[in-house]
């Protein structure tokens, strides 16, 4: 017999005689300590997220448009790199085609071999969803797919997420819980709390080294 075997061996004889204790943990130790009311998570949350670098706003389904606009124009960008099958990449298409003086609508539509260099090099900002949002530590929750890969929000210099309020979950494990991950965890989620940044020796804090130099999240209300 292996010392493997020997070592499974021993554990399982320790058990002989046993009984399992009950699972009697309580949930609201992580839970009731954070848990808001809708309009006091949408405050937290920009409340965190604007003290580490990030631009907040608020706007609605219809209109989200109109200030993605304003800002990209204040900040003299050209360009937006948009998920053209999704439904915000759509609602930009149909909002911007027909008129003079929007910004350019790059879709991320083909393999990044094709198109990495423009994609570092030429991309000034871009545009995605998100999966929600957590409360209690000021983050945002994206999970990339085929539609709106990882390099959408992590390449671009800009990075503006779109946000619906009613996707803001207390606190981590309430977000789980509604996305039943326990049943098929992401592979590639992501939790935003702000820009990149990072400090040399010196303690010196720089934006923009790992990631987007700017973030905006744009905090849709559902009415």
């Amino acid at each position: 017999m292996s010392a493997r075997s020997n070592i499974l061996a021993k554990l399982r004889k320790s058990l002989d005689n046993t009984t399992p204790l009950p699972d009697d943990y309580d949930v609201e130790l992580v839970t009731k300590p954070w848990s808001y009311p809708l309009a006091e998570r949408i405050t937290r949350l920009r409340t965190l997220m604007e003290a580490v670098h990030t631009e907040t706003y608020l706007s609605t389904q219809e209109e989200w448009h109109t200030r993605v606009e304003q800002i990209l124009n204040e900040r003299h960008i050209g360009r937006l790199l948009i998920a053209p099958t999704t439904p915000y990449g759509q609602h930009l298409i149909k909002q911007w085609q027909s008129r003079n003086g929007t910004p350019t609508l790059k879709a991320y539509d083909r393999p990044i071999e094709e198109w990495k260099a423009e994609l570092f090099n030429d991309t000034p900002a871009s545009l995605t969803g998100t999966l929600g949002a957590i409360a209690a530590t000021g983050s945002l929750v994206l999970w990339p797919n085929t539609e709106e890969p990882r390099l959408m929000s992590l390449v671009p210099p800009l990075h503006i997420a779109l946000l619906k309020a009613s996707e803001i979950a207390d606190n981590f494990y309430t977000f789980q819980e509604t996305h039943r991950w326990r049943d098929g965890m992401p592979t590639n989620a992501l939790l935003i709390s702000g820009p990149s940044k990072t400090a040399d020796i010196e303690q010196v804090l720089a934006y923009g080294a790992h990631g987007p130099k700017d973030l905006i999240v744009m905090i849709l209300k559902d009415a």
